[in-house]
């Protein structure tokens, strides 16, 4: 994925409309990495999201995190891919001081989601600090 955050804040700064957001979102789940037929499992599965969404993760040799992310629905496989932005190839303790909200916020997406994706998006960030808290030990 050769996209970065600060792609996601450009192109969120030239679009009015969120609806042309929303689509941008689209676009950007569709960039993720193929994720592991294997890891779709319920070992994977992120609990209190309305959709299916799977996460895994690793601890490359030099120490940062990687991270395998999917979702049945469009928008929220968007959003997986804009956490996932965030968080990867970062420093378990990296990963564990991103100030999600704080990016949210910036990107307006606290305001514009429905509860049950802000529900789930919320799902997914915890998920992801759960799996830097168990890589660091």
């Amino acid at each position: 994925m050769s996209t970065t955050l600060d792609d996601v804040r450009d192109t969120f700064e030239l679009l009015d409309e969120w609806s042309d957001r929303y689509a941008y979102l689209i676009e950007l789940g569709k960039e993720l990495p193929p994720y592991p037929e294997e890891k779709r499992d319920k070992a994977h599965k992120v609990k209190g999201c309305l959709s299916q969404v799977w996460l895994a993760s690793e601890v490359d040799g030099e120490g940062t995190m990687r991270f395998a992310a999917d979702s049945d629905a469009h928008i929220v496989r968007g959003l997986v891919a804009l956490v996932r932005l965030s968080h990867e190839g970062k420093t378990p303790d990296e990963v564990l001081a991103v100030d999600s909200g704080a990016i949210l916020a910036e990107l307006g997406l606290d305001k514009h989601l429905s509860p049950g994706r802000s529900n789930g998006l919320l799902a997914m960030i915890k998920r992801m600090r759960k799996l830097a808290e168990t890589a660091k030990g």
